[in-house]
C-alpha cells in the first residue's frame, strides 16, 4: 500500500472549470500559440542554415525527411491525444492519482514505441525516400538525416507527451517553457553543428535539444507543486488498461493527421497539373504553408484549449460550458490576417521575394480566397478541440474525410473532367473543404452526443 505522506500535494487550476469562460481560454490559448509561432520560426533559420552552408539539394533533403517524419510522428503521438482526453477528464474532476497513472503509462508507451520506431525507421528509411520519389542527389542527404532522426527520436516523442499531458492538466506555460527551449537550444545547436557537418548536423541539433529538452521535462515530473506527479507510492509496473484506452480514444486522431496528408498530396498534384504549375505551387506554398499558417497557428491554439476546457468541465460536471468563446477569439484573428490578405497582398508575398508578375497575381488571387477559408478553419478548429477534449476522436476523423478528401478533390476532379482545371477551381475547392468542415464539426458538437462519453480507469493496485 502506498504511503499517504508519499503523495504529491497538486492543485489544478480550478479556474478552468468555475471561472469566466473567457479569461480561461485565453490563458490556456496564448502559450501554445506563441509556441507555434517559435517553432514555425525554427523551422525557417534551419532551412536559411542548410541552404547557405550546404546547398538547395540540402533543402530539399530536410523538406521531404520531414514529409515521412511527420506522418509517423502524427500518427504514433495520436496515443497522447488518447492521453489527453483522460487527463483533462480527471483533472476536471479534480482526481489527481488518476491523473497521475494516464500520464506514467503514456510515458512508458512512448518510450516503447520511441526504440520501436528507431529500429523500424532506420532499416526502413531507403525505401521511404524511393516512396517520396526523392532525386539521387537528394536521397543522398536526406539519408543519413532520415537515420539519425528516427535514432534519436525518443526525445520528440517525450517533448510531445509531456506538453500535451501538461497544458490537458490546466498547465499551458510549462510546455511553453519547454518548447521555446526546445527551439533555442536547436538554433544554437545548428549554427555550430551544420557547417561542420552538413544536413546531418540539422537532425543532431533537433535531436540534442529534444533529449534535453524531454529530460528537463521528467524531472519537472518529480518537482514538488507540479500539476502532473510521480511519487515513490505510484504502482510502476505497466497498467494495459490504461494502454488501450490511449490508443482507443487517440488512434482515431492519428488516422485523420494520415487522412489530412493524403489530402495534401491530392491536391497537390492537381495544383502540379495547372498549365503554370510551377507559378501555382510557388503561389501555394507561400500563400497557404506559410502566411494561411498566421491562422492556423492560433486556431491550434485554440483547439488545444477548447480540448482542455470542454474535457475538465465535462469531468468537474460542468458540460454546459462550451467552446463557443475560443471560437470567438479565432475569428477575431482570422478577421484581422484575412484583412491583410485583401488589403496588402503583394507586400506579403514580396517578402518572400515573390515578385515575378505570373506568381504575384495567382498568389494574391488566392489570399482573396484564404482570407475567406481562415474563418472557417478556425471555428472548425476550436470545436474540434471540444470534441476530441471530451473524448469524441472517431467523430473528428469521419469529418475531415468528408470535408478535407471527398469535397475538394472530388470537386478538382469534376472541374477537371468538365473544363480542365484553372486556379480558382482549387482554391474554391479549400474554401468550400474548411466550410464543410467548421459546419460539420459545430453541428456534431450541438448534438451533445459527447456529454455520454464514459471515461475512467480502475482503482490503483494496492
Amino acid at each position: 500500500m502506498s504511503d499517504p505522506a508519499l503523495k504529491p500535494v497538486q492543485r489544478f487550476d480550478r479556474s478552468i472549470v468555475d471561472g469566466p469562460i473567457g479569461p480561461a481560454v485565453w490563458r490556456l490559448a496564448w502559450p501554445t500559440m506563441l509556441q507555434n509561432v517559435i517553432a514555425g520560426l525554427q523551422g525557417i533559420i534551419d532551412h536559411v542554415l542548410v541552404g547557405n552552408f550546404v546547398g538547395y539539394a540540402a533543402n530539399a533533403a530536410i523538406g521531404v525527411s520531414w514529409q515521412i517524419i511527420i506522418v509517423v510522428v502524427v500518427f504514433i503521438s495520436s496515443l497522447f491525444t488518447g492521453m489527453a482526453v483522460l487527463v483533462a477528464r480527471f483533472a476536471g474532476a479534480n482526481q489527481p492519482e488518476k491523473v497521475n497513472r494516464v500520464v506514467y503509462q503514456a510515458f512508458l508507451t512512448a518510450i516503447g514505441l520511441a526504440v520501436l520506431m528507431g529500429a523500424v525507421g532506420f532499416f526502413a528509411a531507403p525505401a521511404l525516400l524511393d516512396v517520396v520519389h526523392a532525386a539521387p542527389e537528394v536521397q543522398r542527404q536526406a539519408l543519413p538525416f532520415l537515420r539519425a532522426m528516427f535514432l534519436g527520436i525518443f526525445g520528440m516523442m517525450l517533448f510531445f507527451m509531456l506538453s500535451g499531458a501538461f497544458r490537458a492538466a490546466g498547465d499551458p506555460r510549462t510546455p511553453l517553457r519547454l518548447g521555446v527551449t526546445m527551439t533555442v537550444l536547436t538554433v544554437a545547436f545548428n549554427l555550430i553543428l551544420i557547417p561542420r557537418l552538413g544536413t546531418v548536423g540539422a537532425a543532431l541539433g533537433t535531436i540534442a535539444s529534444s533529449t534535453v529538452v524531454a529530460a528537463w521535462g521528467v524531472w519537472k515530473l518529480f518537482a514538488p507543486g507540479s500539476v502532473i506527479h510521480f511519487h515513490r507510492g505510484m504502482d510502476t509496473k505497466p497498467d494495459f488498461v490504461i494502454i488501450r484506452s490511449l490508443f482507443r480514444f487517440g488512434l482515431p486522431t492519428g488516422i485523420q493527421g494520415i487522412a489530412m496528408n493524403i489530402a495534401g498530396v491530392l491536391l497537390l498534384r492537381f495544383i502540379g497539373s495547372l498549365q503554370h504549375s510551377a507559378a501555382a505551387q510557388a503561389a501555394y506554398a507561400v500563400g497557404y504553408t506559410e502566411l494561411f499558417s498566421l491562422i492556423t497557428w492560433t486556431s491550434v491554439g485554440l483547439m488545444a484549449a477548447s480540448a482542455t476546457i470542454a474535457g475538465q468541465n465535462l469531468g468537474a460536471g460542468n458540460p454546459e460550458r462550451a467552446v463557443a468563446v475560443a471560437s470567438r477569439f479565432g475569428l477575431g484573428v482570422a478577421a484581422i490576417v484575412g484583412l491583410l490578405f485583401l488589403t496588402i497582398p503583394k507586400y506579403l508575398l514580396g517578402i518572400f521575394g515573390m515578385t515575378e508578375p505570373l506568381v504575384t497575381s495567382i498568389g494574391t488571387e488566392l489570399l482573396r480566397y484564404l482570407s475567406l477559408s481562415g474563418l472557417f478553419i478556425t471555428v472548425a478548429l476550436s470545436y474540434t478541440g471540444g470534441l476530441q477534449g471530451t473524448g469524441d476522436t472517431r467523430s473528428p476523423l469521419y469529418i475531415s474525410i468528408v470535408s478535407q478528401i471527398v469535397v475538394p478533390i472530388g470537386l478538382c476532379t469534376v472541374f477537371q473532367a468538365m473544363r480542365g482545371l484553372q486556379p480558382a477551381d482549387i482554391w474554391t475547392a479549400i474554401v468550400l473543404g474548411h466550410l464543410t468542415r467548421a459546419a460539420l464539426s459545430v453541428a456534431r458538437f450541438r448534438q451533445g452526443k459527447w456529454r455520454h462519453i464514459a471515461v475512467d480507469i480502475e482503482p490503483a493496485r494496492m
